[in-house]
């Protein structure tokens, strides 16, 4: 037991400067000091290089600003606050697109106007987390009741009309459903409701309803974790319903495993390690060059994405926090000893401490990518596309610091 603990000590002295590095790059680099909000295109050297700014990415960065700064001692400093104050300021006066109206642009210009709007949920859901970590750590009523607000259009939008989101209903298309809805909704059910009994009670119901969609992505006989199932939670024929995704598998593993904690279902919880944490984990594992791949087919075929044997750096910051999660829950060696394992790849292959900043996907058999002269290389999740991003296992290649850093870190106090 003593030498484990020294292991994991070591590990959250290695984390810790990890996030130490990656904080005082985006600190000194990402700031726009004149229209307000964060560059994310940032080179190696910290130079801009494109302007744009991404809705989900401004509403990470001031999330992940007001987590460190309530949760971590040593970074309550004033700098800190005031960025993300800055950052939030940007979001309530550019992100939606047509105000009173809740949609939110997917892309602004540096000084605010809309790019590109998607059909989905995302940009809102990163725009309450940020609007709800900055009522914390202000006190300011109207960052909340922005938060509130903004989830209750978007439990409308998920569960009684997304007409509102504007994807038109084609006659051809699939009534299928993605694993990322009710994952992203139930995040922000723990979001909004941790210490605050009474959003907590009125969110219960729906962090249930969020659970078992979830969980109906276990197919197969209970032998694969499948992105998407139909409306009435079976499999679905084609590319589409064997498309498998390890990280957010993993991802919505630990999601599940918080929600099954605050329940108190030990049920529950043995039930998402086995299927969502040790499942993708041995399916996704790279048995002959380590890390965990991008996608994959549940029959064995060949993925339509042609990134899938990529190795990115965000399904292993998943595996991470999932992984050190279920033993500090459970307590079991085994998830401890897989943690070490994918630790060790991902700070092998990938660290901002070991070269500045690093690239966020290395090729299947462990080197990174080809690159333009002077450039970091990363595929960016949002586009299949090359695009410069910094990069470290605890932060974003998109937007520098991620909700996966502030988890990762915080959760060595549960141990």
């Amino acid at each position: 037991m003593e030498k484990e603990r020294e292991t994991l000590q070591a590990w959250k002295e290695r984390v810790e400067h990890e996030l130490d590095v990656v904080v005082a790059f985006w600190l000194e680099h990402s700031h726009d000091q004149e229209h307000g909000g964060f560059f994310t295109c940032l080179g190696r050297d910290g130079q801009v290089y494109d302007d744009l700014k991404y809705v989900w990415l401004q509403g990470r960065q001031v999330w992940m600003y007001c987590r460190l700064y309530r949760k971590l001692e040593r970074f309550r400093r004033p700098e800190l606050l005031n960025a993300a104050k800055a950052g939030g300021e940007f979001l309530l006066r550019y992100a939606r697109v047509a105000p009173p109206a809740k949609k939110c642009a997917f892309v602004l210009t540096r000084d605010g106007r809309p790019v590109k709007v998607q059909r989905t949920i995302f940009s809102e859901c990163f725009y309450t987390m940020a609007m709800n970590e900055l009522w914390r750590v202000t006190g300011d009523a109207q960052y909340q009741s922005e938060a509130v607000e903004m989830m209750d259009q978007i439990v409308h939008w998920v569960r009684e009309d997304p007409s509102g989101l504007g994807r038109p209903q084609l006659p051809g298309a699939p009534a299928a459903e993605s694993m990322a809805a009710p994952m992203m909704l139930l995040s922000l059910v723990e979001q909004l409701g941790e210490a605050d009994d009474e959003l907590a009670g009125s969110y219960a119901e729906l962090g249930d309803w969020c659970a078992r969609r979830i969980l109906r992505h276990v197919q197969r006989g209970g032998q694969a974790v499948l992105e998407n199932v139909s409306e009435d939670g079976e499999g679905l024929s084609g590319c589409l319903g064997r498309h498998q995704n390890p990280g957010h598998a993993l991802e919505a593993g630990w999601f599940l495993l918080r929600h099954a904690v605050r329940r108190g279902d030990p049920k529950l919880r043995a039930h998402v390690i086995d299927k969502f944490l040790l499942l993708p984990f041995r399916s996704g594992w790279d048995p002959d060059h380590g890390g965990l791949f991008y996608f994959q087919d549940a029959d064995g075929l060949c993925p339509t994405q042609l990134e899938w044997a990529m190795k990115l750096w965000w399904p292993h910051s998943e595996a991470m926090i999932a992984f050190l999660m279920g033993y500090s829950e459970s307590g079991d060696s085994a998830l401890l000893n897989i943690f070490y394992q994918v630790a060790e790849y991902t700070f092998r292959q990938v660290s901002a401490a070991s070269w500045s900043q690093r690239c966020g996907g290395d090729r299947r058999h462990g080197t990174p990518p080809p690159s333009p002269p002077r450039r970091t290389c990363s595929l960016s999740r949002s586009e299949s596309s090359w695009k410069s991003r910094p990069w470290c296992p605890l932060f974003s290649q998109e937007s520098g610091p991620c909700p996966t850093g502030a988890y990762i870190w915080c959760w060595w106090d549960r141990l």
